[in-house]
């Protein structure tokens, strides 16, 4: 996977714009898969990157480069990885709050960012379905945060919290993966792919708030 400067729409810009000009071939290389990893594992610990439309962004680059299909299969690669860390650290962090008396602000942002109905939710589904409601909740817009913290006070291990979230984090990427490529093979410009990429991740994303904001008027 590289990344390609084509427009507003693109990651490479902005790469550009901090090393004054597009890097060459390797230089995009050796720069663009550590900033996806750093990028989508930051996007796990804290709610303010928009992780799927970087990756679905990421595939379309790859889509139009010729090493495909490696260049996808990377991508996702390193997304789930990423992703797969991000998930482990904010649990660890998690965990400390739970076992100590005074909490702690990641347990606290943590149930800041999880309406008391969805955490009942997703405590009646891992009592129902064990760990493998991660995978649900990675896929669900929103549905990620209540059901960690729901492991949390159900008081999981990291390790059996990992060995849901491992397969989880993997059709997370899958997924926005095949977004990217879906963009990607509509169009012969990258940048046009990107634009539509980035939009379906959106509304993705607020699919959820639109349908319930329907269903209470």
């Amino acid at each position: 996977m590289t990344w390609e400067a084509y427009g507003p729409h693109g990651l490479g810009v902005a790469v550009g714009a901090v090393v004054g000009q597009v890097p060459p071939e390797t230089t995009r290389q050796a720069v663009g898969y550590p900033a996806l990893f750093v990028l989508v594992a930051l996007g796990a610990l804290v709610p303010v990157i928009p992780t799927g439309a970087l990756v679905s962004t990421a595939a379309v680059v790859a889509f139009h480069q010729r090493s495909l299909p490696f260049g996808v299969l990377l991508v996702c690669g390193v997304a789930a990885v990423a992703a797969f860390a991000g998930d482990l650290a904010l649990y660890w962090l998690g965990q400390r709050g739970v076992r100590s008396r005074g909490g702690s602000r990641w347990l606290e942002a943590l149930r800041g960012r999880a309406t008391p109905e969805r955490l009942e939710q997703a405590q009646r589904k891992l009592d129902e379905h064990g760990v493998l409601v991660l995978v649900v909740s990675r896929l669900v817009p929103a549905g990620r945060i209540p059901v960690m913290l729901a492991c949390l006070l159900a008081r999981l291990p990291l390790r059996r919290f990992a060995r849901g979230d491992a397969p989880a984090c993997l059709a997370w990427a899958a997924t926005y993966g095949l977004i990217g490529i879906l963009g990607g093979s509509l169009f012969s410009e990258p940048w046009k792919g990107v634009a539509l990429a980035v939009v379906l991740t959106l509304l993705i994303s607020a699919a959820p708030a639109l349908w319930r904001r329907l269903r209470g008027r």
